[in-house]
């Protein structure tokens, strides 16, 4: 303990490991995966005053700490912090969002859950209005309520800042008080057969969407293909259609339409800027 106080004194104390904190969960959200050396190195700090900020980073669930590091990249058990997803496959969820927005018409109700594919998709929604617009995802509802001529249902709840968005059972009651003409919704993996998630605060939520739901659309990067998690969300025909990037291998491709699954491929656009050139997404670490 005199060690940490002893380096506090010498760099100003909370604020100073506020702020280092924050530096120390840009850096594992930037780089994916770190070791806890690599960062008492980088930050100047002792090994033991690293394992400590790894420990508040992973209570804020930022971060999970495995043995000699940390890492801000999902597991079967832990899904990543939505900063961490803002900044990946994003190319892959602006055609995908491109894609989905095709599925639209002026007037409907078009319920968002809270994968940040969704946050691609309400973008693109100011020339379809006018709409109703349903979501517990805090990004999007800040994103809908800018725009003119959408109706926007917030669906509230206990907030969760790893996902920033709202779960639990008053956002479930809030969902199976409504009916959408469409979900558009996504979850962590996918294997040739249902839809995972690690989470069953999440994949609860993603239930009740889809119970209140006329069309049920799962949009899926192709990263999370042939993949799988604790949790299973629901089978794969529980989908009316299944949206993916052109990065998808076409051997998954042909199994999943020989079960009769209704795959969409989105192909990249030709005027769209590379997604690494696009403005980062904000950060939202606390």
């Amino acid at each position: 303990m005199a060690d940490e106080q002893t380096e506090q004194r010498l760099s100003g104390g909370r604020n100073s490991r506020t702020a280092r904190q924050t530096r120390i969960a840009e850096h594992v959200l930037r780089e994916g995966s770190v070791s806890a050396s690599s960062l008492s190195e980088l930050f100047g700090v002792s090994l033991m005053t690293v394992h400590r900020d790894l420990d508040e980073l992973e209570r804020q669930g930022v971060v999970r700490k495995f043995r000699g590091g940390v890492s801000a990249q999902p597991s079967s058990v832990f899904e990543s912090n939505v900063a961490y997803r803002l900044r990946t496959a994003r190319a892959e969820k602006v055609a995908i969002g491109r894609y989905a927005r095709t599925m639209i018409e002026p007037g409907m109700a078009v319920m968002l859950d809270d994968s940040t594919t969704t946050l691609e998709v309400a973008q693109l929604l100011p020339d379809a209005a006018p709409l109703t617009v349903i979501t517990n995802f805090l990004e999007v509802i800040k994103t809908v309520s800018r725009m003119s001529g959408i109706r926007l249902i917030a669906l509230g709840g206990e907030y969760y800042p790893t996902h920033d968005s709202f779960l639990g059972v008053p956002c479930m009651e809030a969902i199976e008080s409504l009916r959408a003409d469409v979900l558009f919704t996504s979850t962590s993996a996918v294997s040739a057969t249902h839809a995972y998630h690690q989470e069953q605060e999440i994949v609860l939520v993603k239930r009740a969407m889809m119970r209140s739901a006329e069309r049920k659309v799962l949009l899926i990067d192709h990263g999370k293909l042939g993949g799988s998690a604790l949790h299973q969300l629901a089978p794969l025909t529980d989908f009316d259609d299944v949206v993916v990037d052109a990065g998808a291998p076409g051997d998954v491709l042909r199994a999943l339409r020989d079960r009769r699954i209704n795959v969409h491929i989105a192909d990249p656009v030709a005027d769209e800027p590379d997604a690494r050139d696009r403005p980062e997404a904000p950060d939202t670490l606390d």
